[in-house]
């Protein structure tokens, strides 16, 4: 009888052991999920600014305190730093949620295939969105903007290649 329940110890070792690896291995801190993109639990619509006139829905949202702390996941993504419009998304969430909580989150995380970054939530960023937001709102009263990349790769997943007459 005793070796049967040293082996029930066992294995229940073994399985919180496994169970940490794989914690540790999505690069995520351990924090309470209070919202995730695929079981609504808190968040039930996409999050929305009218003063910024804007909105988005992060992937996760963990707390932190009284903070919601926004992740945003790019599976695919294996750059060894953020990307600038990465940031920016995850500063737009930062927004939302301060507006929607009322407590700002000190940073967001951005998720990528085998490593996270922590984005800080400051007013450096926060400036930095809002000047984003007002080039964007610019663009869109413009009649003929430029292409703003150049990887051809974009336009091979472009919806609207077919009838593009700026394709690279």
């Amino acid at each position: 009888m005793i070796w049967v329940a040293l082996g029930l110890l066992g294995f229940g070792v073994a399985l919180l052991l496994r169970g940490r690896s794989v914690r540790q291995s999505t690069g995520l801190p351990w924090r309470q999920v209070v919202y995730q993109d695929t079981q609504r639990r808190e968040l039930s619509r996409p999050l929305f600014s009218q003063e910024h006139r804007l909105t988005g829905q992060p992937d996760y949202v963990l707390t932190q305190g009284a903070a919601l702390i926004p992740v945003e996941v790019k599976p695919t993504r294996r750059d060894r730093a953020p990307r600038q419009g990465d940031i920016l998304q995850v500063a737009a969430y930062c927004l939302l949620l301060e507006e929607w909580s009322g407590t700002p989150p000190p940073y967001g995380l951005l998720r990528y295939a085998e490593a996270t970054f922590e984005i800080p939530w400051d007013e450096a960023l926060y400036n930095e969105l809002l000047d984003a937001l007002d080039t964007m709102r610019d663009d869109l009263a413009t009649e003929d903007v430029p292409r703003s990349h150049d990887e051809q790769w974009r336009c091979a997943a472009c919806g609207f290649a077919d009838r593009c007459t700026d394709r690279l």
